[in-house]
């Protein structure tokens, strides 16, 4: 599939939906396995961060893979199935049903995603002859998958990663020079420092819960049915991620609030939950700092903070009619509703 930059873009979202079964971090897939990738393909094609070139081949195939990434399995959605059961809406095999809900609009967007982008936001470069091998000699660089066996001896994964960053810099096989030649780990961390603290302060200073009030307010004095209070609530919730630096912040704040507003409002239980968890997913790229994942994308350099939101905006529509439209028939056949 990579001999085109179109088939390669297909190959690399096919890869991530095959990956994330067993590695269910956004955040890790994109900065540990596909991002490099990407950017040995995209270097090998002169197409370099921070430069006109980055247009040949880079910007397009980090912008389609950001775009689609959100769509695998994620940390967040075990919290929202958690926080679904405590307000008493418990979903039965919740794999298999999660995974047959979301699976045809998720297919859908699926192949569209990468071919809406090619059109909006074309590659200079539209085939890569070299690319599969290239991403093979890449693969062989980097190695088999490592196992870390903190856990087993109760150490958490990050600190075992911290002191294993200490040894190497004791022992002189890296210096701090090369610490801080990783721009893009830098720029993700200093993002994340500001913005997943003030999203915090939002929450604190009672800011978000103002505003779910005042979206439940504006519902009841309406008296609107129950899919079109689905609708607008479904909009809300999305909508308000534009505060936040955080899935599952995002989840933890508000996930509750809102599925309680659906079920006040008669929106079947299974549903509501299920849908404002999809949308907890499909928010993931709607800025540079809506996801782990979405600040390990921005800081590869490959594309700029206006196409970031402009894209991720746009692509947040396309999702809305492929979801609405298509999840809409799905589900009715499936008996959700």
């Amino acid at each position: 599939m990579g001999k085109s930059t179109l088939g390669l873009s297909y190959g690399l979202t096919l890869s991530e939906a095959l990956i994330a079964p067993a590695m269910p971090s956004t955040t890790a897939r994109a900065g540990g396995v596909f991002l490099p990738i990407i950017k040995s393909l995209s270097l090998s094609a002169g197409s370099k961060p921070g430069d006109p070139s980055k247009k040949k081949l880079g910007s397009y195939l980090v912008q389609s893979q950001f775009q689609w990434s959100f769509l695998t399995a994620a940390a967040q959605n075990l919290l929202c199935l958690k926080l679904a059961e405590e307000l008493g809406v418990v979903i039965s095999n919740p794999w298999i049903s999660w995974f047959k809900a979301a699976s045809l609009p998720a297919i859908v967007s699926l192949l569209a995603t990468p071919l809406i982008l090619y059109k909006l936001y074309p590659p200079e470069t539209k085939d890569t002859p070299d690319a599969p091998a290239m991403a093979a000699k890449k693969l062989d660089i980097m190695g088999p998958v490592t196992k870390m066996n903190g856990d087993a001896l109760g150490v958490p994964s990050v600190v075992a990663a911290m002191l294993g960053l200490s040894i190497l810099l004791l022992l002189g096989v890296l210096d701090w020079d090369d610490c801080l030649s990783e721009k893009s780990a830098w720029d993700t961390l200093a993002w994340f420092a500001v913005l997943v603290g003030m999203a915090g302060q939002l929450t604190n200073l009672g800011i978000v819960s103002w505003m779910s009030n005042c979206v439940a307010t504006s519902l009841q004095s309406l008296s609107l049915s129950w899919p079109a209070a689905f609708g607008v609530l479904q909009a809300s919730y999305f909508l308000i991620h534009y505060l936040f630096a955080s899935q599952t912040g995002h989840v933890g704040a508000l996930y509750s609030a809102f599925l309680a507003m659906h079920l006040a409002a008669g929106v079947p239980g299974v549903l509501a939950a299920l849908a404002l968890a999809y949308n907890t997913n499909l928010f993931g790229a709607l800025t540079h700092y809506s996801s782990g994942q979405a600040a390990v994308y921005f800081g590869a350099g490959y594309i700029d903070l206006p196409d970031v939101f402009k894209f991720g905006f746009l692509m947040a529509l396309v999702n809305a009619v492929i979801w609405g439209v298509v999840g809409t028939f799905w589900w009715k056949f499936l008996g959700l509703y």
